[in-house]
């Protein structure tokens, strides 16, 4: 029984949907949402702080943020909070879509360059130029986390 569930998880794991490690596509690749940036090509720093509430909400802080097409943006994140918290960017569908899995696999590992995760007090960052224009969505997808409230909006404006 041990063997055939090794096997199933194995197989769940070489599909499409997790070869690249994000759903969405793998290290490096171009994906709607755009693709890794190159420092030296940052036109904006954006300063996001993750955070729990009195209140039992967690939060980015900014939430919402716009940017134009085929602009390269660094986001210096830092985790005020007492839990690890993540910060991940992607379509919504696929942001749902890892919510999901993460559900089912809280302690997954990510090596993603549209993600990252941050224990209490850790800084980080993500350096990503924006490809396409549309909305786009930041995430928290710690189980719980998304449900109480730790999700935002990234709107790509046509230059």
């Amino acid at each position: 029984m041990k063997a055939q569930i090794f096997g199933l998880l194995i197989a769940a794991l070489a599909t499409p949907a997790f070869a690249g490690g994000n759903h969405a596509g793998g290290h490096g690749e171009a994906m709607p949402v755009g693709e890794p940036g190159k420092k030296a090509s940052a036109t904006q720093t954006i300063q996001v702080t993750m955070k729990e509430t009195d209140d039992g909400k967690m939060i980015f802080t900014p939430s919402t943020f716009k940017v134009r097409k085929g602009q390269t943006v660094r986001f210096a994140i830092k985790n005020a909070g007492e839990l690890d918290h993540e910060f991940v960017l992607d379509q919504e569908d696929k942001i749902m879509e890892h919510k999901a899995v993460m559900e089912k696999f809280p302690d997954m590992e990510h090596d993603d360059p549209n993600a990252i995760r941050l224990a209490a007090g850790e800084s980080g960052e993500i350096i990503w130029k924006f490809t396409n224009d549309g909305t786009f969505k930041i995430a928290c997808l710690v189980p719980g986390h998304y449900d109480a409230g730790m999700h935002g909006d990234v709107t790509v404006a046509k230059k």
